[in-house]
């Protein structure tokens, strides 16, 4: 399936884009954003773009055949040990691209049936399937209700402990048969594949996802330049919970009223919030990319 980005032009119109800007694309992908950025810059504008996933930096290279993008091979997180100056805009979709659920060999999706994986950077050694086959019970449990909120957690993880007791759990369907037994017969019959939160928590855990997000939320405000941009688009409630509570932090006045200071005294914050409440896709949207459908825009510029 050809891989669609959410969110596309809203992303881009609420960056505001400057031809001679300097962008960083923190999730590549097949280069749906980096694309229309580069529509917007002029000769002397640049982009940086990361990928953990080096097909998508060999497809986007080709797609896009332009001087002015500058490719990164690396976690987002690692953006400031890669790029040495400040930057007018980030963008980051945190969705997993299309190509990777749709591609039967990466192991992403309950909907075929390949060898556990989920690794986006194929280099790195610990894949899903060492999560399953060798964490402790209780780590697989917390996986499962922190990473997923799977109600099951705790039933799912047992069952997992006893099967790979008899023999290893090699396949997604292998791991999808256990998580069905685990499910009581009438959740089983609710909407919905009873393996997607598991999948999900397990992808999470396999690629350290917030873990990368909080190390960037904590950098990102240091490397904007003023009037720069921030746009982050999440897919699940626990990264939204998590731009959402930075970018607060970062647009809210904290200055103790208590200490009665002048108004001159009383400090703006260096952030504001280019809109308050989550940007979501129309009916338009997710009529085209069913994925669209639990997408969340935020956005954040530097004031000073």
């Amino acid at each position: 399936m050809k891989h669609i980005s959410v969110l596309l032009e809203k992303t881009i119109e609420l960056l505001d884009v400057k031809p001679d800007g300097t962008y960083m694309d923190g999730t590549l992908g097949r280069g749906g954003h980096t694309s229309k950025v580069l529509e917007k810059l002029d000769a002397n504008g640049r982009i940086h773009v990361f990928d953990l996933d080096i097909e998508a930096i060999k497809e986007s290279k080709e797609r896009l055949n332009d001087e002015r993008v500058i490719y990164h091979h690396a976690n987002y997180k690692d953006f400031d040990e890669l790029i040495d100056m400040k930057l007018d805009g980030i963008i980051l979709d945190l969705g997993v691209s299309s190509p990777q659920f749709d591609d039967p060999d990466r192991g992403f999706s309950y909907r075929y049936d390949a060898k556990l994986d989920m690794r986006m950077d194929q280099s790195q050694r610990e894949s899903a399937y060492d999560i399953v086959n060798t964490y402790e019970e209780a780590e697989i449990c917390r996986i499962l209700r922190d990473y997923g909120e799977e109600p099951y957690a705790k039933r799912i993880a047992h069952d997992i402990v006893v099967k790979r007791a008899l023999k290893p759990i090699e396949t997604t369907f292998d791991l999808v048969d256990i998580i069905k037994e685990a499910y009581p017969k009438k959740a089983l019959s609710k909407k919905g594949h009873p393996a997607k939160q598991t999948f999900q928590a397990l992808r999470i855990a396999t690629n350290h996802e917030l873990d990368s997000l909080e190390q960037f939320l904590e950098k990102f405000p240091r490397h904007l330049k003023k009037d720069g941009t921030c746009a982050i688009i999440t897919f699940h409630s626990l990264e939204d919970r998590l731009v959402k509570r930075r970018f607060k932090e970062l647009s809210t006045d904290n200055t103790d009223r208590r200490l009665m200071l002048r108004p001159e005294d009383i400090k703006e914050p260096d952030f504001k919030l280019v809109n308050h409440k989550a940007i979501v896709a129309d009916d338009v949207e997710i009529e085209m990319n069913s994925r669209a459908k639990s997408a969340k825009l935020r956005v954040i510029k530097k004031e000073v």
